[in-house]
């Protein structure tokens, strides 16, 4: 081998690193997102089986501290109660998600959410809705730094 067939392979080396290191990074990342929003869409069922289980019934079953573990509720759950239980699950990230909690007083499944409200009515029967979100930063060489919104959503009907 000559020194220019050296240096020939030398720069093609580093030009398929050009591509080759984002892709890896980008491979990478989008697998670390996609870990993110496993935990994210497992925290919306979890929490909405939580809260669907502390209904208004709740206090009268198993007493205040076991419906609402804060003691800012005499009727079961709240929206904070089911906030700081899906910050409490200990997964990854889990103090950075933001969850909301929506409850549909209509008796049954309904036709379109907005119809629903962030009021507590958590009556048996009615349905219960938890968002789980989380910003993913995404972060890949040579590319602009984004944010990715990651969240699921689960909905279930209050049985107690």
């Amino acid at each position: 081998m000559s020194l220019v067939e050296d240096g020939a392979s030398l720069v093609e080396m580093a030009l398929a690193s050009l591509i080759l290191i984002p892709v890896l990074f980008g491979i990478i990342q989008l697998s670390i997102g996609l870990y993110c929003y496993h935990y994210a869409a497992d925290a919306a069922r979890e929490a909405t089986r939580w809260a669907i289980v502390r209904g208004a019934n709740c206090n009268a079953l198993f007493g205040a501290s076991y419906c609402s573990p804060t003691g800012t509720s005499g009727t079961g759950a709240t929206s904070n109660d089911i906030a700081q239980y899906v910050k409490s699950l200990g997964y990854p990230y889990s103090a950075a998600v933001t969850t909301t909690t929506q409850w549909c007083a209509n008796g049954g499944p309904p036709a379109a959410w907005t119809t629903c409200s962030a009021t507590k009515a958590n009556i048996v029967g009615n349905q219960v809705q938890v968002t789980v979100t989380y910003s993913y930063p995404l972060v890949i060489p040579f590319i602009k730094s984004n944010t990715i919104n990651l969240g699921s959503t689960a909905s279930m009907t209050i049985v107690q």
